[in-house]
């Protein structure tokens, strides 16, 4: 039996969804605009406050004048969703790393084989991964109307939710593609 010299189309996948993932989720985690205030009642029109897990911006759409670090004087971080978030984002991120450095050792790289079961099991790593920043932001938008806000104001979805919510499905659509690796192992045996 003649190695194949190509690469199973599953640790492909895998290994082009999931670094994928891993900068969108990046990025949901450090920009700041899980939730978007506007229409804030004694402030201008055109104010817009941006809360994210770490920090609250205000901007004027007018002129672009952006302002970070803004007092939370509402108790916003003090809310659980907004807590588990600052918990579980960051260690999904961790562990995304880690599942692709495990990845990266069981995808024929460096060697005429690639070994399946390294593979699928950086495939469950990462698909764990992909789960762990997927509650916070599903959890997150389901209580986005019930943190809260000044009263009158105007809530909408930031761009933030957004990509933790696609950063998250690649992890678990590339995890997934990965753990198929579990196939040719039980084959080869």
């Amino acid at each position: 039996h003649l190695p194949s010299m190509r690469t199973p189309t599953e640790m492909i996948v895998g290994l082009v969804l999931c670094p994928c993932g891993l900068l969108l989720t990046l990025t949901g985690t450090l920009a700041p605009s899980w939730r978007q205030v506007s229409l804030v009642p004694d402030q201008p029109m055109d104010v817009v406050w941006e809360q994210g897990i770490w920090d609250i911006c205000r901007e004027r759409q007018s002129t672009h004048d952006r302002l970070c670090g803004q007092a939370d004087e509402l108790g916003y971080f003090e809310q659980v969703p907004v807590r588990v978030a600052q918990g579980l984002m960051p260690s999904s991120l961790v562990v995304t790393l880690v599942g692709l450095v495990v990845a990266a050792l069981g995808v024929r790289c460096w060697q005429p084989e690639p070994r399946h079961l390294v593979a699928g099991v950086a495939g469950l790593v990462l698909l764990l991964s992909g789960l762990m920043s997927l509650v916070p932001s599903s959890w997150y938008t389901q209580e986005l109307w019930a943190l809260p806000a000044p009263p009158g104001s105007t809530l909408n979805v930031g761009y933030s939710l957004v990509l933790s919510y696609l950063g998250s499905c690649m992890e678990i659509l590339g995890g997934l593609a990965l753990t198929l690796s579990f196939h040719h192992c039980c084959q080869e045996r």
